[in-house]
């Protein structure tokens, strides 16, 4: 009981610097309702809840189930065994990823239906599937974490050469939406189960990488997906209205009961395989077998909270006050916002303190978690400002930041010490989480609508993807100096 406390602490610590600000934005110069501030306000606390509930049924349901996998694939060391539920585990787990949910509503909004929610969902998990296992060979064939990102790189630029522009910030967006608080404590702790079997610094370094090479699936599936449908163009837009007569509670009740047949569906495929490996191969104790099921239990409650609090609240919220605040005129005051609300976003992700906690532990206490924590924060907040910048200037496109940005990341990492790449790229998944998906996501439409000559889809969409990309090189910029220090040392 007193970890669930410690969750619900670092949850509500988590959430509270964006609602703060939220309500500061609504009682001065970007007022959205009274209404509406009252669902924000439920919506944030029923996140708070629901993150802590959901992160602690992790703990002790999901990274289990991960890390016993793991270590099951590499004593194993049948390679078929690796490819074949490297991608049924990275699909299954991907499917139920809450981030991911999200995003293929919004996509399903702003489109009109052309891309559903289903198909995105779908399409997005085989990627996340077929590199997984990419991501597990490598570590089974010790290729070279920087060789492997330059190629999955390459691919991707090549497919945005050729693929509608209009399916980049969805493509980009997916690639960092799908590494989230589902699949990001899982996704390490395979990781950590197939490489623990090495020992050593091998170990330590092949601990990290996995979640930065499974979010490129996503990008290379979405774009070959655009490449494959014969659509050659999308359009989209939001309608924005009052939100007054939806009344205060009645959102989160008609949200409920749909959401929770989705996240059941989203989860039982995972229980399924997990009872399957528990009958055949891993024979747990009963006390185990109750600790993961009522890990599992923790899961599906907290991620229904978490998910009606943003359907119902947190996200119209955002939507609303950045086009508010975007109605004002004012684009250096857009821009400030972007980057405050940007670096505040990185406290609420709760991928990042799995991420951090893990590299505090493997690496012996030597790089200390507060230090990603900040670096990846001043990262998102360029970000988010620099999405700001590209929504305000219509001749400014999503891939002018992208394709330097990448190719700035892959030179990097051919200097950057092997620890410090797999550790930047994990971060740049791990980065554009919930919070990032929802709330800054939906900011971005706002703004967006707001803006004279900006569109939604192809300005809006995009901002997931910045997100993902700064911490790329925010954190190999920092494991450069960081070596440097340590040389200093060794000398001094």
């Amino acid at each position: 009981m007193n970890v669930l406390v410690d969750k619900f602490k670092d949850a509500a610590l988590s959430v509270l610097p964006i609602t703060i600000i939220v309500l500061v934005l609504n009682f001065t110069i970007a007022p959205i309702g009274t209404n509406l501030v009252g669902r924000f306000v439920i919506g944030a606390l029923l996140i708070i809840l629901g993150l802590a509930i959901f992160l602690f049924g992790v703990d002790i349901g999901i990274q289990f189930i991960g890390s016993h996998i793991g270590s099951f694939l590499a004593k194993s060391k049948k390679l078929w065994l690796v490819i074949l539920l490297g991608f049924i585990l990275g699909f299954l787990i991907n499917i139920a990823e809450p981030d991911l949910q999200v995003l293929g509503k919004q996509v399903n909004e702003v489109t009109s239906g052309v891309i559903t929610q289903m198909s995105l969902v779908t399409v997005v998990s085989i990627g996340v599937g077929v590199l997984v296992t990419v991501g597990l060979v490598r570590v089974v064939f010790n290729i070279s974490l920087h060789k492997l990102f330059t190629l999955l790189y390459g691919i991707i630029f090549l497919l945005v050469i050729f693929a509608p522009k209009s399916f980049l910030g969805i493509a980009f967006d997916s690639g960092g939406a799908t590494t989230g608080s589902m699949t990001v404590p899982f996704i390490l702790a395979l990781a950590l189960g197939v490489s623990s079997t090495e020992g050593g610094k091998k170990s330590e370094e092949d601990s990290f990488g996995l979640v930065g090479v499974a979010s490129t699936g996503p990008m290379i599936a979405v774009l070959s997906m655009s490449l494959l449908s014969g659509i050659e163009s999308l359009t989209g837009s939001l309608s924005y209205h009052a939100v007054e007569t939806k009344g205060l509670l009645a959102p989160f009740f008609q949200a409920m009961p749909q959401l929770a047949l989705e996240v059941l569906m989203a989860l039982l495929p995972l229980v399924i395989f997990f009872f399957i490996f528990q009958i055949f191969f891993f024979k747990l104790s009963k006390r185990q077998l109750a600790r993961i099921l009522k890990g599992l239990a923790y899961t599906f409650l907290g991620f229904l909270l978490f998910l009606t609090g943003v359907n119902a609240g947190f996200m119209e919220a955002g939507r609303v006050i950045g086009y508010a605040i975007a109605s004002l005129g004012e684009s250096w005051l857009i821009i400030l916002i972007g980057f405050v609300l940007g670096f505040a976003v990185i406290f609420a992700e709760p991928a990042v303190y799995v991420l951090n906690e893990q590299i505090e532990d493997v690496t012996s206490g030597h790089i200390r978690k507060n230090l990603i924590l900040y670096t990846l924060s001043i990262g998102v907040a360029l970000a988010v400002a620099l999405s700001m910048v590209r929504i305000l200037v219509p001749k400014i496109q999503l891939w002018h930041f992208l394709v330097p940005g990448y190719l700035v990341a892959i030179i990097l990492s051919y200097f950057t010490p092997e620890l410090f790449v797999g550790i930047a790229f994990d971060s740049g998944g791990v980065a554009s989480g919930p919070m990032t998906a929802t709330f800054i996501l939906a900011f971005a439409q706002g703004v967006a609508e707001a803006v004279e000559g900006a569109n939604v889809l192809m300005d809006a969409f995009g901002v997931i993807a910045m997100v993902a990309l700064t911490p790329l090189i925010a954190i190999q910029v920092f494991g450069l100096i960081y070596e440097g220090i340590a040389e200093e040392k060794e000398l001094g």
